[in-house]
């Protein structure tokens, strides 16, 4: 196993920034996830680590070597891509065994790593299929299968769920975690769905146009977004964002914008001034009742979508779209009028112009960890 570090990495294609100075520890053993939306760096940022893709400035190092120009088969890693890329004419035991096979490993000793490998991934009744007599879920298996049987240092994962329907990418993605926690190698894995990333990683990277954002546990993205991007971007449904006027100070302070009235939560008021801001809160902490401190949002109840134990309802309050993560029990219709209320301590509060936090525990964690802030 090893670690695997982006020293000031930069990737440009003529003039286009592809990876923008990235620094990044992945720790030995660790399972990061690289997530973000299309064309964000992260699939570049993980074809760079496999020698894939040239590095144009700074260094990567897997362990203590850098591998800037060590060639792909000489890194010690293993890929499993979007596509299976199985050999169709061989059968699942000849397809786990071939890499092995080039490599000139002892037959006992393939033998041995296949036989292990279809043990973990209940493939055993399969080796002697050919691709096209698996479905979907069984071919992501035998792909997962000849990364294992290489018993690399480092695991790349690029999109693997994708082609996936969402019942067994929610049993693959379980089977991939339960794999990781036996197998304990550093595991590097590209997303672009939030829910992946929250689910399975250990850490998170946050990734948008070429730049790191942000990188922490999944908990402590979704409770201290350092930025306006990463809040929208983790969690789903997505972060609420409204404009609101700062007004007040001390413990008169409040947020007020059309059918808005909240008070300043305490956490704020050393950091935010008078003037405007942007309010986020998250549609799961919306409520048409609340036990603590809470301000209220108006609106009508435009759509309600039904999903059994809850309703997302879509709220217009004051020109904006708000969605909202109710109980079932509340039975709310189309046309509503609706008093929400706002949890004091579930509020984020971004810069106007900036997009970054003004909460004040976030700019602690990034001076500490030196995570420092991006301006979206």
């Amino acid at each position: 196993m090893a670690t695997v570090t982006f020293d000031h990495v930069w990737k440009k294609y003529g003039e286009v920034v592809a990876v923008n100075d990235l620094n990044l520890e992945i720790q030995d053993g660790e399972f990061m996830v690289l997530v973000g939306p299309s064309g964000c760096g992260k699939t570049t940022s993980l074809r760079m680590i496999a020698g894939l893709e040239e590095i144009s400035q700074g260094d990567l190092r897997i362990g203590d070597r850098v591998v800037n120009n060590v060639p792909p088969k000489d890194r010690d890693i293993a890929m499993v891509f979007q596509s299976y890329a199985l050999y169709p004419h061989m059968t699942v035991r000849d397809n786990l065994a071939f890499g092995l096979k080039l490599r000139k490993t002892p037959k006992d000793e393939i033998e041995r790593r296949v036989k292990e490998a279809a043990g973990m991934l209940s493939l055993d009744t399969l080796l002697n299929r050919k691709p096209r007599e698996l479905s979907g879920g069984q071919r992501q298996r035998v792909a997962l299968g000849r990364a294992i049987v290489r018993e690399p240092a480092v695991f790349l994962m690029d999109e693997p769920l994708s082609n996936l329907d969402a019942k067994l990418r929610v049993e693959t993605r379980a089977n991939i975690a339960r794999l990781h926690q036996r197998l304990k190698v550093t595991t590097v894995y590209v997303t672009h769905d939030q829910v992946e990333a929250m689910t399975m990683g250990q850490r998170i990277a946050v990734m948008s146009e070429a730049r790191l954002q942000q990188v922490g546990t999944p908990q402590s993205l979704y409770d201290h977004p350092i930025n306006r991007f990463v809040a929208g971007f983790i969690g789903s449904p997505s972060m609420n964002f409204l404009p609101v006027t700062v007004t007040g100070e001390g413990e008169g302070a409040s947020l007020k914008a059309d059918g808005l009235d909240v008070p300043l939560p305490a956490d704020f008021r050393s950091a935010v001034k008078a003037g405007n801001a942007i309010m986020g809160i998250r549609p799961e902490h919306l409520d048409l009742q609340a036990a603590g401190p809470a301000g209220t949002l108006q609106g009508n109840a435009d759509v309600v979508e039904y999903l059994g134990n809850e309703e997302l309802i879509h709220v217009s309050a004051g020109g904006n779209d708000v969605v909202a993560v109710v109980d079932s029990a509340y039975r709310v219709k189309p046309g509503d009028v609706l008093s929400l209320k706002v949890p004091l301590d579930k509020i984020h509060l971004f810069d106007a112009e900036t997009g970054l936090s003004l909460h004040r525990t976030v700019q602690e964690v990034a001076a500490t960890t030196g995570e420092a802030p991006v301006a979206v």
